[in-house]
């Protein structure tokens, strides 16, 4: 019996290598998120800005809160079983009226793990369609082996290499249209990428990248997760991250400052830059 996902939804998955719209919290619930967001922006600027937007769920209780999200989980034991580890968080926020775009690529290229096999949940915060800028998937594309990336470091381009697959086909392209409070699944291989901000607010979304199966380690860097349900994760060369009791607990903050210092030796492994996010 699946808790969350219906046997067409996860057909879905596998075939096409995504799933959406699906409800996950109200869209008032996900407004007040929001809300709290900008706030903690005002209050803590070196602590959330452009360039610091990596695994904010250990810094802001709020943001924790819907990592461990029954809905999401559950749907996420649908997908991969019972034991259940994150991997990191980003909040992806284009401002209004910005030229800021993600270029089509493959979430697994640079990750560092020895499976491609694994979901990212994106939760919408703000209204996600194609005037704000949304994702675009290319439709099972999953199926394919990890494509080569270019590096390009463009300016506007909000991936952290700038990274891009040439000469995609388009064809098959999906607009994953969500309203705030609901969420989009894809599938770590799938080539995926959004276009600029035209509207006249600001396009929020948190993606919980991504929940992992025990069976899958890290192969590049260290293995620091964030345990979520199930049976925990025990690496040789692990970290059990803490969940924060409030916003800005001094022991994940600080506990952030490592993950995030191992996240960017991961995802710039091999790179001839390094941006600051």
């Amino acid at each position: 019996m699946h808790k969350v996902l219906s046997k067409s939804q996860i057909e879905q998955y596998h075939d096409e290598g995504f799933i959406s719209p699906l409800r996950v919290i109200t869209e008032a619930d996900a407004l007040s998120i929001k809300t709290q967001l900008e706030e903690a922006e005002e209050l803590y600027p070196e602590e959330i800005n452009a360039e610091s937007r990596n695994n904010l769920h250990l810094s802001f209780s709020f943001l924790d809160a819907l990592a461990h999200n029954t809905t999401i989980v559950d749907a996420m034991e649908d997908l991969i079983g019972p034991d259940i580890a994150l991997w990191a968080s980003v909040m992806f926020i284009k401002e209004p009226s910005s030229k800021q775009y993600v270029s089509w690529h493959q979430d697994a290229t640079y990750m560092g793990l020895d499976s491609v096999d694994f979901p990212t949940p994106w939760i919408a915060l703000s209204p996600s369609n194609i005037e704000t800028g949304c994702m675009t998937m290319i439709s099972g594309s999953h199926k394919s082996a990890i494509q080569k990336h270019e590096d390009t470091y463009a300016e506007n381009n909000i991936l952290t290499r700038g990274q891009v697959i040439p000469n995609v086909d388009e064809n098959k392209a999906v607009n994953l249209i969500l309203r705030p409070g609901e969420m989009s699944i894809h599938h770590g291989a799938i080539i995926h990428g959004s276009q600029p901000n035209n509207s006249n607010q600001r396009r929020i979304g948190f993606s919980l990248q991504s929940y992992i199966s025990p069976e899958i380690k890290q192969v590049v860097g260290r293995n620091i997760w964030t345990h979520i349900r199930g049976k925990a994760r025990h690496d040789v060369d692990g970290l059990a991250l803490d969940r924060p009791k409030y916003n800005m607990d001094p022991i994940t903050v600080s506990q952030r400052k490592i993950a995030e210092e191992n996240l960017s030796d991961i995802l710039y492994k091999g790179a001839k830059l390094k941006r600051k996010y």
